[in-house]
């Protein structure tokens, strides 16, 4: 017998966006349950590489309500120390995450929408999608791909350099990611690097953080709410954050980045112009798309595998709610320090919905 809950808003995903919008929904003093695929608190930051750091320092990387606290010794903090941090949220705020709860499907139904999980089926008013991109990798599709006989594995599956010495490494992606795994291979020696992207990678000046990107991503989104130029945001500045790795890197000439090859053989990567590197691994950096697979019984999504929005809420569909996706889902919002706004914007906007 399928085991049925209700209550008036259903969060899915318990990660950094899920756990602020049900900070959020908490003062509106609605009635919610976060539904989380993992068996513990952190979301994506639990899977990270060893040495992945935040842009920001802690005082600047906070969810709604709770500063960060430092990390002894570290300027920016670590990963783990991001997962302790949102683990102590879930505490202290005594959020009921229920994990690990899968979603399969959502739907509307008699009165509202319908949550359909591997632990029965939620009825509420409203759902807020919380899911994020890291589940679901992007691999380009590129001749050959499929012949090589290399190991490929993609940033999801990276942890850090010892699995690969003495190996031949192409790395491919010209975005954060990217510039931070070649980095992290190559500061370690004993690996033969290669750093292949699409065009000629834009690191931001070195004085550049995770603050400066949020205000600039804000004014951008401001500019374009009242009808102003798009200045482009965060693009017209550059594609990669220089930490603290990245610039050590480069700075010891380590970091050099070579064109995209065209093609991969067996055990080879083929350059335009028919020369030939052999590779032992390739490490796909080449980012994500959004995690929206459980939304399909809605049939909500437009171009690009998106759902239009206007902010948060789902054109198609006013009892649903997108956060933490990216930029087309509130400025910033897939990042710690930008996630708290539209939270909130999508916590008033259902409060009303409810009344």
């Amino acid at each position: 017998m399928t085991t049925r809950h209700r209550t008036q808003v259903v969060v899915i995903g318990g990660g950094q966006a899920g756990l602020a919008a049900a900070w959020h929904l908490r003062r509106q003093r609605i009635d919610f349950a976060v539904l989380d695929a993992q068996d513990a608190p952190g979301g994506a930051w639990r899977h990270g590489w060893d040495s992945l750091r935040l842009f920001s320092p802690a005082a600047f990387s906070s969810l709604p309500g709770r500063p960060m606290p430092p990390q002894p010794g570290a300027a920016y903090p670590s990963a783990r120390h991001v997962v302790d941090y949102l683990a102590d949220y879930e505490r202290r705020y005594d959020l009921p995450v229920h994990r690990p709860v899968r979603v399969t499907g959502v739907a509307r139904s008699s009165g509202g929408l319908e949550v359909r999980t591997d632990a029965g089926t939620w009825h509420t008013q409203a759902v807020v999608s919380a899911t994020g991109t890291w589940w679901r990798p992007f691999l380009p599709a590129v001749p050959g791909k499929d012949a090589f006989t290399g190991r490929q594995l993609h940033t999801v599956h990276y942890r850090s350099p010892a699995g690969f010495a003495g190996q031949r490494v192409v790395v491919v992606g010209g975005g954060n990611s990217g510039a931070q795994i070649a980095a992290d291979l190559a500061l370690h020696g004993g690996v033969d690097l290669t750093w292949v992207t699409r065009r000629p990678p834009r690191l931001l000046p070195d004085d550049i953080d995770g603050r400066v990107l949020f205000d600039v991503a804000t004014a951008r989104r401001r500019a374009l709410d009242a009808g102003r130029a798009d200045t482009a945001g965060v693009a017209a500045l550059g594609d990669i954050v220089a930490v603290e790795p990245v610039r050590a890197a480069r700075d010891a000439a380590l970091l050099k980045a070579e064109p995209m090859f065209t093609r991969l053989t067996d055990g080879e990567v083929v350059r335009a112009d028919g020369s030939r590197r052999q590779a032992d691994a390739v490490i796909w950096a080449t980012g994500f798309r959004p995690a929206l697979a459980h939304l399909g019984p809605l049939g909500l999504r437009g171009p690009r595998g998106r759902i239009p929005t206007v902010g948060t809420r789902a054109l198609g569909e006013p009892r649903l709610h997108l956060l933490g996706y990216g930029d087309w889902t509130g400025p910033a919002s897939a990042t710690l320090i930008g996630v708290g706004r539209p939270a909130r914007e999508a916590a008033t906007e259902i409060a009303a919905l409810l009344r």
